[in-house]
């Protein structure tokens, strides 16, 4: 078994479909610039209320990556 180092970083992610939909946004977007990424925490959830109803969907999550050689 090899041992692995990680990087963190702080990611929001936003949706009108919701949190699953904002997380996987943010994933997806991150990993466009971002190699390795291995896990994901939620560390909070937020919602944007419009005219009495739940509009949009806000996720930050800490996503760690490994670090190369």
């Amino acid at each position: 078994m090899t041992d692995h180092v990680y990087k963190t970083v702080e990611l929001t992610g936003s949706s009108p479909e919701g949190t699953d939909a904002a997380v996987r946004c943010a994933i997806e977007r991150a990993s466009k610039t971002i190699r390795d990424i291995r896990w994901f925490k939620v560390t909070e959830t937020r919602g944007y209320v419009e005219d009495g109803k739940v509009a949009h969907w806000q996720v930050t999550l800490k996503v760690g990556f490994t670090l190369e050689d």
